[in-house]
């Protein structure tokens, strides 16, 4: 029989992958497109998004289009490092037009995507609560108007990213929500306390897991057979492993 602790515990991580789970599809197609777009509309050599780690420290690139794309997409730098690490810091806009002059380009960086820009144009992606990260232009075509005029509309290519990124925030983080709402609905003040506990201590939902439970998700959203097909996978594969343990650490 199943205890309560056990109970509350599977709860939990069932609540960390709902959000992934439910997340809007398309996002990621969604900024590849804006930084696309982006590209093409101000005729840049390249665009980027790169948003902060969960802790703040690290700026990962998100999407890139353009030269250095593929080296660029995936990278890791400290949130204090180069141009995008000083607007992620400083909150501010900026427009560079020769970056060579610059003490907080970081060349080295730029070099590792096969691609060193002459000018960059950079935005932060940010909501009224916080900084996201920051979305970049590389090269921007010399013929259009003033880099203020190119930065108040980069900067509306800023605030779209922050709204689907700040979706699958708010989806992420459903599953504590649940927890706190089963909490408030809970009749028993022990029961009450309990989920609330398991809400503030579980942990952020597994990778693996949050993507097994999305891509189950993702098949059962395509029609009902489909539905059928994943919920029968899934029960192969939960008896498989009922009658032969993993051997995995």
């Amino acid at each position: 029989m199943t205890s309560p602790d056990d109970l509350l515990r599977e709860l939990a991580e069932l609540a960390t992958s709902l959000g992934p789970a439910v997340r809007p599809v398309g996002t990621d197609e969604l900024l590849r497109a804006l930084t696309e777009t982006a590209r093409q509309l101000f005729g840049a050599a390249a665009c980027s998004l790169a948003l902060l780690s969960e802790d703040d420290s690290e700026l990962l690139y998100t999407v890139a289009a353009g030269e250095g794309a593929e080296d660029v997409t995936g990278m890791r730098i400290p949130a204090s490092q180069g141009i995008a690490g000083w607007v992620v810091q400083s909150g501010q806009p900026i427009a560079i037009s020769d970056v060579a002059s610059d003490p907080r380009f970081a060349r080295e960086t730029a070099v590792q995507t096969g691609y060193v820009p002459q000018a960059i144009l950079a935005v932060p992606v940010e909501t009224p609560q916080r900084t996201l990260g920051v979305i970049t232009l590389l090269d921007r075509d010399p013929e259009r108007p003033g880099a203020d005029h190119d930065m108040a509309l980069l900067s509306l290519f800023a605030d779209q990213a922050a709204l689907a990124l700040a979706s699958v925030e708010t989806f992420s983080r459903l599953g504590r929500v649940l927890l706190d709402a089963l909490a408030g609905a809970a009749a028993g003040h022990d029961l009450a306390l309990a989920l609330r506990q398991a809400a503030s201590e579980s942990p952020s939902a597994d990778p693996e897991l949050a993507g097994l439970a999305a891509t189950f998700s993702a098949l059962a959203r395509r029609g009902a057979a489909e539905r059928r097909l994943a919920l029968a996978v899934l029960r192969d594969v939960a008896e498989y492993t009922e009658r032969r343990p993993s051997r995995l650490p």
